[in-house]
């Protein structure tokens, strides 16, 4: 049997869906590597060499008079991989390509059967080319092993020597296919792959199977999220926030942190007017809390060569060291300096607001207990909630209560200060990020009002979508982070 590659109109109507939905589909996090397992199912397709089996029969003194094929059959495999990156993975998998076979007839009267059955085990190495956060083209190229089955009968004035016979050949094989992410855990794929078959009568050619099917993957957390957490992202239209309180959703104490966030021109390194105020305020953090250290990191947009913008970003977080040692008598022992270049962009560095963004310094800045007595300027404070909402919802959960209740009592304690109540979500669509983030703004403030009576003319509410990430959108914890609430207190102006 000789076997052709024929893809099917269904094979590309399907993968032209896939592109289509994967390109307009609402994002889902891309999982970069770990263990998945899956299962195919499809049709298999092989194509009978007429010309060769008639003459086989005519060496034999027979003339074929007739001959019915079935070409198609149904296949599946199950396979096993990991996936050692955005592009590259390695599969295991156990396949069964079905069974195809011919009948003719003969002059004088006879007829012969037969039929090939094929399955083995195959290794493959995969390439993939991301076209988004949910949906990937692939190739393969791998070996299979595999045991193939022949049988023929004959009757009449067909005489069959070997009616049953196997071979087990190891040979090449290939395929093509694309694979669409529904969330962290399922995907849909769809491939089509030859398979190089030897027969067990001497025949060498290919077997097609295109097939569709569901990969699960094992565990969580598979992506390319270092163990880095990236600095808060501070509104540019304020001074920066001066202290921190980040209870997670159920924590039993509060840690106070001061964060920075500092702003660059392009290929400059110089503390600027402006940024000394916002260095002012870690420095007095860190001199009420002398135990505290900090780690300064620098960060650049992505134009330049890898090793200035390196250089550079290196050169940023050593001028913060070297303007907190000098100006502020900060022991130079509790500060590190980092460089990482264009690495960590928190922003789009296809617009010139997001490389302003990414041109920045900040901080990783060990948190102190208690807040007792601190004085800083300017005179704000930002309560960084950790409020845990589901995907694309706003719901205020009973377990915050105890939250919004500090914050009622510390407004109901300064009746002069008002508050703004940011919203912020994760990676979904655009439009949708920002309703959403609007929401969850408005229902907190709602639920101060509701339930602790504060006075609705003291909040304001503002959303961000997904424009003020806290931490990449790589990974469940990290869109979790980025679905967030932040209240900033303002006290009124001094006279």
């Amino acid at each position: 049997m000789e076997i052709n590659m024929n893809i099917s109109r269904e094979f590309k109507a399907i993968l032209s869906l896939m592109v289509l939905a994967g390109l307009i589909g609402q994002p889902v996090v891309a999982q970069d590597n770990g263990w998945y397992l899956g299962l195919n199912w499809g049709l298999s397709k092989a194509t009978i060499d007429e010309d060769r089996i008639s003459d086989t029969l005519l060496d034999s003194g027979l003339t074929t008079t007739s001959f019915d094929r079935d070409e198609t059959s149904h296949g599946h495999k199950v396979y096993g991989g990991y996936q050692f990156n955005r592009n590259f993975a390695a599969e295991l998998s156990y396949f069964n390509l079905g069974e195809f076979g011919f009948s003719t007839t003969t002059a004088p009267l006879g007829q012969l059967d037969g039929t090939l059955e094929a399955q083995g085990v195959a290794f493959d190495l995969l390439g993939l080319i991301p076209l988004g956060d949910n949906f990937s083209l692939f190739a393969r190229v791998g070996v299979n092993h595999a045991e193939v089955k022949d049988t023929f009968t004959g009757s009449g004035s067909v005489l069959v020597l070997a009616p049953r016979t196997e071979e087990s050949e190891t040979n090449f094989k290939g395929g093509l296919g694309a694979q669409l992410a529904f969330n962290d855990n399922l995907a849909l794929r769809v491939e089509a792959e030859r398979y190089r078959i030897d027969d067990a009568v001497g025949n060498d050619g290919d077997i097609d199977m295109l097939s569709l099917g569901l990969q699960l993957r094992l565990g969580a957390g598979f992506s390319n999220r270092t163990a880095y957490v990236a600095p808060a992202v501070v509104p540019a239209r304020a001074p920066a926030p001066t202290i921190v309180v980040a209870p997670t959703p159920v924590a039993q104490t509060e840690e106070y942190c001061s964060i920075l966030d500092l702003h660059f021109d392009i290929n400059n390194d110089d503390i600027q007017t402006a940024d000394a105020e916002k260095l002012l305020v870690l420095a007095t953090f860190l001199k009420k809390y002398p135990s505290t250290t900090a780690l300064i990191e620098g960060h650049t947009d992505n134009i330049g060569s890898d090793n200035a913008n390196l250089l550079l970003s290196r050169r940023r977080a050593e001028s913060v060291v070297n303007y907190l040692v000098q100006t502020h008598g900060i022991a130079a022992s509790r500060l590190t300096s980092v460089g990482h270049g264009a690495s960590r962009p928190l922003a789009d560095n296809s617009t010139e607001e997001g490389k302003r963004m990414n041109r920045r310094t900040g901080a990783v800045i060990a948190c102190a207990n208690d807040i007792e007595g601190l004085e800083s300027l300017p005179e704000r404070m930002t309560m960084a909630l950790q409020m845990e909402f589901d995907r694309d919802g706003a719901v205020v959960r009973p377990q915050y209560q105890q939250s919004l209740s500090r914050v009622a009592d510390f407004l109901k304690a300064n009746p002069t200060m008002t508050a703004t109540i940011e919203g912020h979500s994760d990676n979904s669509t655009p439009a949708n990020s920002m309703s959403v983030s609007n929401m969850r703004a408005q229902n907190v403030a709602n639920y101060l009002v509701t339930n602790f009576g504060i006075d609705r003319s003291r909040l304001n509410t503002e959303g961000f979508g997904q424009t003020r990430r806290f931490a990449y959108n790589t990974s469940q914890e990290g869109r979790q982070e980025n679905r967030r609430v932040n209240i900033i207190f303002e006290y009124p102006p001094r006279q």
